[in-house]
């Protein structure tokens, strides 16, 4: 094992990350939704539901993996506020957007918010033992199922009214192409139906998982780039041009650990063979071998866009790993290196806590992008040092 990085991201983790979300904590409940460049928070903020889901999992995760008593608290208090505030008792699902009182501003059901609950609640079950997180996280996949799930084309719609009757706009942001399925929302229902199947060896949630892996392997990565299509009509076909090489980097990891929770040898097998082809795409193409910068991706005419954010370069450090205890190729463990050194270099901040959001291609942060917000989460970046501390303490090729 390689200790003096272990104990780089152990430190990252537990002296920076960590700390810095504890701090974001409302003592009278839940977590304060927004926090600028500079770290300063905005008590009034709205609160976003896919915030409070990364959160408990990040907390949980940080309990099972240190067994520290105030991660336990951090993710009870994360628990509690979902369930009361973010969790609808009356149509089921989660409310996608409170104000800072905890009251309802975006009632929508956005199916990758419900998921993204699973996930959270999921983790806090595996980690403590909770039955109402694992009961709740049930629930929420029989929501998902009833009224997200495509019983004809397969995959999951991307949201619908609170009562989930049909919602006009169904786009996750304002910056996606209008569709009926994104790769994204099923990215993150698999990865959540990955953590639930852990904790529930469900034979339906085995039946979906395996469903979206060949959803996967058969719709959405081109078998010519190795890319992922990001945007479809109901019926898989590809509405947009735009390459994401964060998201093709975190899907090649997030893809083989469903298909090894699911234990499927030969699924893994063929698995394993199209991520190795992802990440090689991504290191060719969107890499700078000089500096461990990961570009964005590619917009509709096949520009490179010249900025990146935190959780791309956080998941191309986990994803070139990956790819290298694949292959045993050390081109993709050095590329991880140089991504982590890059972080460090660029996206930590050493001075105030957190990480920054976004830096350009020269390493410089943008100072109008918050610290914390509905998007800024924990997740990435804490997940990262999680998945690196775990494999570096496995068996090396």
């Amino acid at each position: 094992m390689d200790k003096q990085w272990h104990a780089a991201f152990e430190t990252e983790l537990t002296e920076n990350i960590l700390p810095f979300w504890q701090r974001m904590a409302d003592p009278s409940g839940g977590f304060y939704g927004k926090a600028d460049f500079f770290g300063n928070i905005d008590p009034g903020a709205n609160r976003g539901g896919v915030l409070c889901a990364r959160i408990l999992w990040t907390f949980s995760a940080a309990f099972r993996a240190t067994n520290e008593p105030i991660y336990r608290k951090m993710a009870a208090h994360a628990q509690d506020y979902l369930l009361a505030h973010f969790y609808d008792h009356t149509y089921g699902g989660v409310y996608w957007m409170l104000d800072a009182a905890g009251q309802p501003v975006s009632d929508k059901k956005q199916f990758y918010n419900l998921a993204f609950a699973v996930y959270g609640l999921s983790e806090h079950y595996r980690a403590t033992g909770d039955e109402t997180s694992l009961q709740a996280a049930v629930e929420l996949f029989e929501t998902l199922e009833r009224y997200g799930h495509d019983a004809a084309y397969g995959g999951y719609i991307e949201a619908a009214a609170r009562d989930f009757s049909p919602l006009a706009d169904t786009r996750l942001s304002l910056k996606d192409v209008a569709c009926d399925k994104s790769m994204n929302t099923n990215l993150h229902v698999l990865e959540a139906y990955t953590n639930l199947y852990r904790v529930y060896p469900n034979e339906r949630v085995k039946t979906r998982l395996h469903e979206l892996i060949r959803l996967f392997l058969d719709h959405i990565i081109d078998p010519a780039t190795a890319h992922l299509h990001l945007f479809f009509d109901r019926t898989w076909h590809n509405l947009s041009a735009h390459v994401s090489y964060g998201h093709d980097i975190e899907c090649s990891w997030l893809l083989i650990e469903a298909a090894e929770v699911l234990g499927d040898a030969a699924l893994l097998a063929e698995v394993t063979q199209r991520c190795i082809q992802m990440a090689e795409a991504v290191y060719a193409e969107g890499m700078d071998h000089e500096t461990g910068y990961l570009a964005d991706g590619l917009d509709e005419h096949g520009v490179l866009r010249t900025h990146t954010e935190w959780w791309v370069e956080a998941e191309h450090v986990v994803g070139m790993y990956q790819a290298w205890q694949s292959t045993g190729d050390a081109k993709y463990r050095d590329a991880a290196q140089q991504t982590w050194q890059l972080i460090n270099r660029s996206l930590i901040d050493h001075v105030r806590g957190g990480w920054h959001c976004q830096i350009d291609a020269d390493g410089i942060p943008s100072t109008n992008t918050p610290k914390a917000d509905e998007w800024k989460c924990p997740y990435h970046n804490s997940r990262m040092c999680l998945e690196m501390m775990a494999r570096l303490e496995k068996s090396e090729i």
